[in-house]
């Protein structure tokens, strides 16, 4: 088998435990790839391994970045690379885990470079991106072609766009032409773990719980004190919807039912993902990808 190697699937169906498991017969250490967990102090929303979790396993892509820190694929491929350092220094095998397939894709298709902004080209974006509805239409009007590959409400892609168009006075569509990804990680060894969509949702049901005992609105309560709700990390599922219930919309029946629906949406999101946009190596139950690496 190879010294790197992928394991995903959709939020809840079981990649950490087994992932953890691997690297302990494996000697591996393990990058997270999951957008919510690389935020330090959010513990419990993110679901994240906790130390004693780990289980003494060297975790990279965990507790990077305060909340209000700005985190992106860029800084990612960057944590890679540190992970992917250290394993090779230290004779270990690498485990990349996690539900935020965008990430695993960067590193398999790679992403076109982007150029450096002045300060003064840093200004202007972000007066522009202060009414999105407006910025959009400001990419419709100076490049359609690749207005029509985003949705409005996609502000990474919508924001790298015109970064791109302040910095270069070139249009995104022909500037990614002209600078075409190069893949990080081209043969990545992609497993992906299948589970029918009832037991999902027992297993949803099941962390949901779990989260709320453990202290989940207390955690959302802290964040919101400390960093306002103007944060990115305050949209994420788990979180969005204990706001909702400080605004008096959830009471806490509603609560716990709301978190499952719009995780399961987020499965199914990510499932239609992983089949649209990575190569599969392996996508079976839990016990045969680890008999199948094993």
């Amino acid at each position: 088998m190879k010294n790197i190697f992928a394991i995903i699937g959709p939020t809840a169906s079981g990649k950490s435990n087994l992932a953890i498991k691997l690297a302990k017969e494996l000697d591996a250490i393990i990058l997270s790839a999951d957008s919510l967990s690389i935020y330090k102090e959010i513990d419990i929303a993110s679901a994240k391994p906790t130390k004693d979790e780990q289980d003494g396993i060297l975790h990279f892509g965990i507790d990077i970045v305060e909340p209000n820190e700005n985190f992106d694929v860029i800084k990612f491929i960057s944590e890679y690379n540190r992970a992917l350092n250290y394993a090779q220094e230290h004779n270990k095998k690498l485990i990349i885990v996690g539900g935020t397939s965008f990430y695993i894709k960067a590193l398999t298709q790679g992403i076109s470079h982007l150029p450096v902004a002045t300060i003064d080209q840093k200004k202007l974006l972000k007066e522009i991106l202060e009414d999105k509805d407006k910025a959009y239409r400001y990419l419709q009007q100076i490049d359609l072609e690749y207005s029509k590959r985003i949705k409005p409400n996609d502000i990474y892609r919508l924001e790298k766009a015109l970064n791109i168009y302040i910095i270069t006075r070139e249009i995104p569509s022909k500037y990614f032409r002209n600078n075409l990804p190069v893949p990080i990680a081209k043969d990545l060894d992609i497993y992906e773990i299948a589970v029918d969509r009832e037991t999902l949702r027992d297993r949803v049901k099941l962390r949901t719980k779990k989260m709320i005992s453990m202290g989940l609105i207390d955690e959302v309560s802290y964040l919101e004190h400390k960093y306002t709700r103007a944060i990115q990390a305050m949209g994420a599922i788990g979180v969005v919807e204990v706001l909702d219930y400080f605004d008096g919309k959830l009471n806490i029946s509603e609560l716990e039912s709301k978190i499952i629906t719009n995780t399961m949406r987020l499965a199914k999101r990510q499932v239609t993902f992983n089949k649209s946009q990575l190569n599969i190596e392996y996508k079976e139950s839990i016990e045969s990808i680890y008999r199948s690496i094993i």
